[in-house]
């Protein structure tokens, strides 16, 4: 169990300090409580003590970097991940998607931006209280809406929130094509950009989870999107 101090608690990984400071009290002011480590071992361990909603996690760290913690640390979390890095280029933000992040914004960024990333990512990994508590089934496929989880056959899929929320709109749109500027629109609460293969990646592991009971349950339609067909 999550331990909850009343509001949400944001574990910020990044070696600048003033960054940290700064960021700390921005998200303060907006009603979160933020907790700042400055190199990826103690990052690491923090983020694995289940005290903290989401991560805000640095790339460029001294002792391991954001990458290695975030393989890590997805290997016993499913901890929301958000990554910050001045790196800018394609590889990196898919390689960043591709071990388990569930977001990902570059230096330099408006304080605005990030609290709206967290907000999202944060509104999509937590069941709101106003939501209805249901379970939903498509084929062999059940989706728990109050625990956010998913299984196959009785069986769990462990899946992370994004790949959680991507399943969850699929399968509610069970037989129709999904489109990608529709999945970017309803995760991101952005248009699709050109570098949303980060889409591309989730969904790819999502599949890699789902069909390892045997079929293909989520298609892609070419130049469009993905549609979900459940297994018999």
């Amino acid at each position: 169990m999550r331990y909850r101090r009343g509001v949400d608690a944001v574990l910020m990984v990044d070696d600048d300090v003033e960054l940290c400071a700064l960021v700390t009290e921005y998200l303060h002011g907006h009603g979160y409580d933020v907790t700042a480590i400055h190199d990826g071992a103690a990052g690491l361990r923090a983020a694995l003590s289940d005290e903290h909603e989401l991560v805000v996690l640095d790339v460029m760290l001294p002792v391991l970097d954001g990458f290695e913690v975030l393989r890590q640390l997805r290997q016993r979390s499913n901890v929301p991940v958000i990554m910050l890095t001045a790196r800018a280029e394609e590889t990196d933000r898919v390689n960043g998607f591709s071990e388990g992040a569930d977001d990902y914004l570059v230096k330099p960024f408006a304080a605005a931006e990030l609290l709206g990333r967290v907000r999202a990512v944060l509104r999509r990994s937590s069941q709101s209280p106003a939501a209805p508590a249901t379970v939903t089934h498509a084929g062999d496929i059940t989706l728990d809406a109050r625990s956010r989880a998913a299984f196959r056959d009785g069986v769990s899929l462990d899946l992370t929130p994004t790949e959680f929320a991507i399943l969850e709109m699929l399968v509610r749109a069970a037989g129709r094509v999904v489109s990608r500027d529709e999945l970017a629109a309803i995760l991101y609460q952005r248009e699709a950009t050109p570098f949303e293969r980060a889409l591309d990646v989730h969904v790819s592991h999502l599949r890699r989870k789902i069909d390892a009971g045997g079929g293909t349950m989520i298609r892609t339609v070419r130049g469009i999107g993905y549609v979900y067909a459940a297994a018999h």
